[in-house]
């Protein structure tokens, strides 16, 4: 018993500086940002040491100039969060139609070939995620690949404007994104037991049948994953919005910036970097609701199946016979 606490004992010790470092590198910088979300901004940046709640009272409120006590809603803001959520919301479904298939044509390879198709979705991985926006803009700014060729058949007098738009971003984010749900969804369908597809059309299943009723129900874990992996970084994103929106399309990861740099208020970066952690906390618990809430009503309704009736016997009389 000694022994097993000791060992026990050395266990911790091993560990304590992977904790520490976990400590200090994970909620040391997520500590101060609460900490300077509740401070006074300084003149030139910075913050004073006085607690306030005027930061995130202009997260979502503004004054009026003239009139401080003219309060009315920071339309700024909230409109760079519906752009946001929005923006990813989209970007989240595009990479899901757009990556299932990809994972399904690599899923139904012969073994020998899957290795080399996995390469080639995480070379992008291997590139500058700069280069890589870059090489967006190349392909649709107004004398770009997209622009010159269409001209070249005619089918327009002047380049499309792309650039500095919703969707040069979204074209550009679900360009970035999309390996971080191909491999989820690969994932799920390399596990997939394909005798149950084959059962299916034994049983006469369409093909939408059987792609509604049996696959995706079955690859709904890679969904999941890849949803969530390509929802929280491309709510945050700042590099993207930057190169392909100009700073005219602003996103939550640019405000935040702004507000850093040129505003001079690190208050308010502070409380919209809170924010954004919130969106970002909250949106896996979103997605992981309706598979919770059927878990839930199947226990309740396995509970309730699974009571067993009360047996009430039957009232004899003293000389034994049945009432």
């Amino acid at each position: 018993m000694a022994e097993a606490r000791e060992t026990h004992g050395w266990k911790w010790l091993l560990c304590a500086p992977a904790l520490v470092v976990l400590v200090l590198a994970a909620s040391g910088p997520l500590l101060i940002v609460v900490a300077y979300s509740f401070l006074t901004p300084g003149n030139m940046g910075g913050v004073v040491w006085e607690f306030t709640l005027e930061a995130w009272f202009r997260v979502f409120f503004r004054r009026d100039i003239f009139d401080p006590a003219a309060i009315s809603l920071n339309d700024a803001h909230l409109s760079v969060f519906w752009r946001s959520i929005w923006l990813s919301t989209q970007t989240t479904f595009i990479c899901a139609v757009l990556g299932f298939p990809t994972a399904w044509f690599i899923a139904t390879r012969p073994p020998s070939s899957r290795t080399l198709w996995l390469f080639l979705i995480t070379i992008p991985f291997w590139t500058n995620l700069l280069i890589r926006t870059f090489a967006i803009q190349e392909v649709i700014r107004n004398n770009g690949t997209i622009n010159t060729v269409l001209q070249w058949l005619g089918l327009i007098d002047a380049p499309l404007q792309m650039m500095y738009t919703d969707f040069a971003i979204l074209l550009g984010m679900a360009y970035v994104f999309m390996p971080l749900m191909v491999l989820p969804l690969y994932a799920a369908m390399d596990k997939l037991d394909f005798r149950l597809v084959e059962a299916g059309y034994d049983l006469y299943a369409s093909r939408l049948q059987v792609l509604w009723h049996v696959i995706l129900p079955l690859v709904k874990p890679g969904f999941i994953a890849g949803s969530i992996l390509v929802f929280i970084p491309s709510i945050g994103a700042y590099v993207t919005p930057r190169v392909l929106g100009g700073g005219r399309t602003m996103m939550l990861g640019n405000l935040i910036a702004l507000q850093f740099g040129q505003g001079r208020n690190w208050p308010l970066g502070a409380a919209l970097a809170m924010l954004m952690l919130i969106i970002v906390a909250v949106a896996p618990m979103v997605w992981q609701m309706p598979s919770t809430m059927r878990r839930i009503a199947g226990s309740m309704l396995s509970c309730t199946s699974g009571r067993k009736l009360r047996v009430v016997p039957r009232s004899t009389t003293s000389s034994g016979s049945t009432l």
